[in-house]
């Protein structure tokens, strides 16, 4: 019988599953104590206060402790000094520190006491609450500032916004028809590299899962895997989030979930702990601190991480059970510069209505079809907001997440190819809830495109360093699936009517010079090229996700897109007037559900 654990036999533990937690440890290669724990087969505090009364030391189950205490380091290490003379630490001993702690079976008189890990934490976040708060925020721009979005937008740039504006409105609204082809020609490059990488990842393949399986880890070298989600005002969702991370088939004794919530929450607080959560889960109450944003809440989570990889979860998630072994064995195979694998985002509430439809043609398209295409050719890609698969400790080099960014993934995917790390494509699926009302849709799209805006600014304050830190194609594209993006979303209605006009007017009306009949030849390639880049990988998103019943929908995919431009539109008033502010987006909406958890 495991030291650490054979002491609980004189407690009233059975010996039988003393035994077999003795055994799942042998299997996994981690100690019986935490196997104990992670199943629900001793509560954490009834071990600890077992352990107490071994030992003959007092159990705390409130501790409060000294302004010295540390974060990350006290938590991490299991041990936290008291506000006290005697006991003058707290522990929360571990695996081989319970066994060293038996064989030293220290006097009544020793200076220790015991508490649970999640009292020491709260215990620590107390008493740090300021610095946490700020080391969330400021941690990025702290180590690298040139990194980071944490800027104020003062009246210069207000001023340049505003002329920028004012220049585009006036040339579509009163300039000639030469002034706005002129316009359109000089947004067409990145228009044009948009499209052709869309219809370059059309025809190059897609991985399958089942390389992956093939080359599975065993249970003994699976690392720890650390599962962080941030939920706000998700009370409805919460038991379908628990409910699927339960599910997945990884050794309950080496994950290490972290729920993370604002502590202005009450509701979602009081539905996780009626919720009895399994021994491998745990509420992080992150600092009230500005900006209120999911990025920082994962920063306060982030240095809590205990395992060797790291994904993050949305609120509304439905992941597959395996994903993480799979992931595990993509890192396996991975060559040690891929940082990060991206699972691929479905929508869930496919049936709600005509736009939950089309968000999920957009999400195939996007995540079956153009960001395999992108890791085929070596391209950064800007990742989605959730399924990331990050190495731990990449993921720390690379600073975590900015949390002045509300666009976070796709800053962070650029951020790993400016540190030489690469994003590898995860054949996995993970079921999102898409909004089901134009409204909701409209302000967690407006958001994105204020994020994608902000990475730009940010990515671009330097080139000549973006440009040595990259190398040629990848600063190539860089320049497309960021630049590239927000400069179509802008474009796009333009070059619809440019298209349109130079078709349905009689050509010798305006093509007077060989230069306006050059113009209006590469707007109409323009429009064709781009509804090709719409069609193509929409028809082989549908075959690969074998969403059929949504080829009737395709042809609508132009007008969808219109909408996206509004939004990009509408994210140039927030960016000056609200640049941080976190378009929040309710979910437990759905009225369909692939997943049967709804």
């Amino acid at each position: 019988m495991p030291t650490e654990i054979g002491f609980l036999a004189a407690h009233g533990v059975p010996s039988g599953l003393l035994q077999d937690a003795a055994t799942i440890a042998a299997i996994t290669g981690v100690s019986a104590d935490r196997v104990l724990i992670a199943h629900g087969l001793v509560t954490e505090e009834a071990f600890y206060r077992a352990l107490a009364h071994e030992l003959g030391v007092p159990f705390i189950s409130h501790p409060k402790v000294s302004p010295k205490a540390s974060y990350p380091h006290s938590i991490l290490s299991g041990i936290v000094p008291l506000a006290q003379v005697a006991p003058a630490y707290a522990l929360t001993p571990r695996g081989s520190q319970i066994a060293q702690l038996l064989h030293m079976r220290p006097s009544r008189g020793r200076p220790i006491a015991l508490t649970t890990s999640s009292a020491l934490m709260r215990a620590v976040f107390a008493i740090q609450r300021k610095g946490i708060a700020h080391q969330a925020a400021h941690g990025l721009s702290a180590r690298y500032a040139h990194l980071s979005n944490h800027v104020d937008i003062g009246a210069p740039q207000i001023a340049l916004l505003s002329l920028a504006a004012f220049a585009v409105s006036f040339t579509l609204v009163a300039a000639s028809e030469r002034a706005v082809m002129a316009l359109a020609s000089l947004m067409s490059p990145l228009f044009f590299g948009n499209v052709t990488l869309r219809l370059a990842a059309a025809f190059l393949p897609s991985s399958t899962s089942s390389s992956l399986l093939e080359h599975a880890v065993p249970d003994a070298q699976l690392p720890t895997y650390t599962v962080i989600a941030a939920l706000y005002r998700e009370e409805c969702v919460a038991p379908r989030l628990v409910s699927a991370l339960s599910r997945l088939d990884y050794p309950p004794e080496k994950l290490d979930i972290k729920l993370v919530l604002e502590e202005d929450d009450a509701q979602t607080r009081a539905v996780l702990e009626a919720l009895d959560l399994p021994g491998f889960m745990e509420v992080i109450i992150a600092p009230p601190g500005a900006p209120r944003t999911k990025p920082r809440a994962l920063n306060v989570a982030l240095p809590l991480a205990r395992g060797a990889l790291t994904v993050l979860y949305d609120a509304e998630d439905v992941p597959e059970p395996n994903q993480l072994r799979l992931a595990a064995a993509a890192f396996a195979r991975a060559s040690a510069e891929t940082a990060c694998f991206q699972a691929h985002l479905t929508i869930d509430n496919t049936k709600d209505n005509w736009l939950t439809r089309l968000f999920t043609l957009e999400y195939a398209i996007l995540f079956d079809v153009i960001n395999p295409g992108l890791v085929e050719v070596g391209c950064p890609i800007p990742l989605g907001g959730t399924s990331n698969h990050f190495r731990t400790e990449a993921l720390r080099k690379v600073g975590g997440w900015d949390a002045w960014n509300v666009t976070e993934d796709a800053d962070l995917g650029i951020r790993l190819a400016r540190f030489g790390m690469r994003v590898g494509d995860l054949p996995s699926s993970t079921l999102e809830e898409a909004p089901s009302t134009l409204s909701a849709w409209m302000l967690q799209r407006t958001r994105w495109m204020k994020g994608f805006i902000q990475t730009c600014y940010c990515h671009s304050r330097n080139p000549w360093r973006i440009f040595r830190e990259l190398g040629p194609w990848r600063f190539i594209g860089t320049l497309i699936v960021s630049a590239g993006t927000v400069v179509t979303a802008f474009g796009y209605p333009l070059f619809m009517a440019l298209a349109l006009n130079a078709w349905l007017n009689d050509p010798g009306v305006y093509s007077d010079t060989i230069w306006i009949a050059a113009l209006e030849a590469w707007s109409s390639t323009l429009f064709l090229v781009g509804l090709m880049a719409i069609a193509i990988p929409a028809l082989v998103a549908i075959k690969r996700r074998r969403l059929w019943g949504l080829l009737p929908w395709v042809p609508l995919l132009p007008v969808y897109y219109l909408f996206i431009s509004l939004a990009a539109w509408r994210s140039l008033w927030e960016l000056v007037s609200a640049p941080f502010q976190w378009n929040k987006t309710r979910h437990g909406l759905a009225r369909t559900s692939r997943s049967g958890l709804l």
